[in-house]
């Protein structure tokens, strides 16, 4: 069965840093556009990052400049670098994958998140 298990997460100060992984198993992960989506409580979930099959990126405006999405086909594994992290940014973070293109709107497979808090 296809799994997404995402760890990185914590607790860390305006300014810092953290790097978040995702590793995939059950699928063949070379084939999937991957995402970062984020939930903060009473919001709406929002899509932070992409990286396509190849290679190509996508993020948020809030994000872009701090933020880097990046995946290792050989070890399945996706990765977010986020750096000058805001109180903003304060959500759970989710892994998400999408077979093919990444013009599809309907996601595939979900991680179970993982939990970033930025304190000011």
């Amino acid at each position: 069965q296809v799994q997404l298990v995402e760890s990185g997460g914590g607790s860390v100060q305006a300014g810092g840093s953290l790097k978040l992984s995702c590793v995939a198993s059950g699928l063949i992960y070379s084939r999937y556009c991957m995402s970062w989506v984020r939930q903060a409580p009473g919001k709406e979930r929002e899509g932070v990052a992409t990286i396509g099959t190849d290679g190509s990126k996508l993020y948020a405006d809030s994000v872009k400049g701090r933020f880097t999405i990046s995946r290792d086909n050989a070890q399945n594994t996706l990765y977010l670098q986020m750096n000058s992290l805001k109180p903003e940014d304060t959500a759970m973070y989710y892994c998400a994958g999408r077979y093919g293109g990444c013009w599809r709107t309907q996601f595939d497979y979900w991680g179970q998140g993982t939990q970033v808090t930025v304190s000011s």
